[in-house]
Formats: C-alpha cells, sequence, structure tokens
C-alpha cells in the first residue's frame, strides 16, 4: 500500500540509489521518483516487483496541458508504470472543474491504461473544490485521488481522506501523502478509506508493524502456553 517517495529536490544519485534499495528490501507497492530519476528506478528494479512511478506538472500543477500530455508520454515511453499529477489548483479554485477534468482526461489518455493517480492539493481547497475535484477526476478515468503533494503547507488529514472517500465511488481509491510519517497515522488513514500512502519513511515503517506482529504472536503463543492444563489433567 506504500509508495516510498522519492521527490525532494535534492536527492543526489547515491540517495536515489539508497532510496531504491528500500523500496526493494520492503516490498513497497511502488517507487515514486522524479521524472529525471525513471530510468535510473527502472532498471534498479527491474524483477523485483516493485513499480516505479512518477510525477507530472509536480509540484505546483500550472503546465499547460500539452505540457503534461507531452511528459506523461515521456515517462510512460521510459519505463513509468504509474503517473500522479498535479491538478491546475488555480482552474479548480476559479470554479474550472471542466478544464481540470480536460486536463485529467487528456493525461490519463497518454498513460495508456496505466495508473494515473490526481493530486488535488488539498490545502489549498475549500471542501466544496475537493468535492469537485474528486467528480473531474472520475469522470476523466483517474485511478486515485491524491491529497497532496507534500510541498505545500499541509499534507494528509483524516476530515480530506474521509471527505474523498466519500467523494468517488468504490472504483477509485484514495491516496494519502504528505506527513504521513507513522504507523499509526497510515493505520489511522487506512480505517477512513485510503487505498495508498505516499511515504519516506517507509523503513521505520514496516519495521515497528514488524516489531507489533512479533510481540502480538508472542503474546499469543504465551496465552496459549497459560491455557494448556497441566500434564497430569489432560
Amino acid at each position: 500500500m506504500i509508495d516510498h517517495s522519492l521527490l525532494r529536490p535534492e536527492l543526489t544519485r547515491e540517495e536515489v540509489l539508497a532510496g531504491l534499495a528500500t523500496a526493494r528490501a520492503y516490498g513497497a507497492a511502488t517507487v515514486c521518483v522524479r521524472p529525471a530519476d525513471v530510468g535510473l528506478a527502472v532498471a534498479e528494479l527491474r524483477g523485483s516487483g516493485v513499480a516505479v512511478g512518477t510525477v507530472v506538472g509536480f509540484p505546483h500543477g500550472g503546465a499547460t496541458t500539452a505540457t503534461k500530455v507531452g511528459e506523461t508520454a515521456e515517462l510512460v515511453a521510459a519505463g513509468a508504470a504509474e503517473i500522479d499529477m498535479v491538478i491546475d489548483i488555480g482552474r479548480l479554485r476559479d470554479g474550472d472543474a471542466g478544464h481540470v477534468e480536460e486536463q485529467i482526461a487528456a493525461v490519463v489518455a497518454a498513460a495508456g491504461g496505466r495508473p494515473v493517480k490526481v493530486i488535488l492539493e488539498n490545502w489549498y481547497l475549500s471542501d466544496e473544490q475537493k468535492v469537485a475535484g474528486c467528480a473531474a477526476s472520475e469522470r476523466a478515468g483517474a485511478a486515485y485521488v491524491k491529497t497532496s503533494t507534500g510541498f505545500a503547507g499541509g499534507g494528509a488529514t483524516a476530515a480530506d481522506v474521509a471527505l474523498m472517500r466519500h467523494s468517488v465511488s468504490p472504483a477509485v481509491g484514495v491516496k494519502a501523502a504528505g506527513g504521513v510519517r507513522t504507523l499509526d497515522a497510515l493505520l489511522t488513514l487506512r480505517e477512513l478509506g485510503a487505498t495508498r500512502f505516499g511515504a519516506t519513511t517507509t523503513a521505520a515503517m514496516l519495521d515497528d508493524l514488524a516489531m507489533r506482529l512479533a510481540s502480538r504472536r508472542e503474546w499469543a503463543h504465551r496465552s496459549g502456553m497459560e491455557k494448556r492444563p497441566p500434564a497430569g489433567r489432560r
């Protein structure tokens, strides 16, 4: 359920390689890399079962439709299996959901059947605008609606995830990204309907999960031992 995120602008090649190794070791759903790193990620992760995702119109969403379509086509040709695109935030705030829908549909077409996750960047939107963005995304054929880039003033919130889950059909997933740094935060958002998570702390969260599962197994084992009758009473 985790898209391991490697999108910070200052990441060096060595840091990207280390992040790709983390995604492979922990079995992430995907690694979401900067467009320039798609080729490297595809080569490094070939055969691992970890898909390569990337971003379009990132992080501000203000590129033209033609630019986003061209970017998508180039990245798909380079091997990207999933596309996270940022909407034209200002146009949605203007009330022009039609333009937003047309742009998403054009990117979906350019992706050629690969999942497109639509980043609404909720920090800038009213609840009404979030709902409108979700509806436009679903009509345009998006696979997911996504809360945030992680580069605005705020990220995923419980209220936003619940609202987005309510605003799309079960056919559309909800991706929570931005500030999902702990296992408890992830599990809370999962209960509210998020089905994919963008995170940089993948290793810490999954190490925490492994420890909890081990503790649970140990507790169950000890509990079972305590409930066994003494040997002479069996």
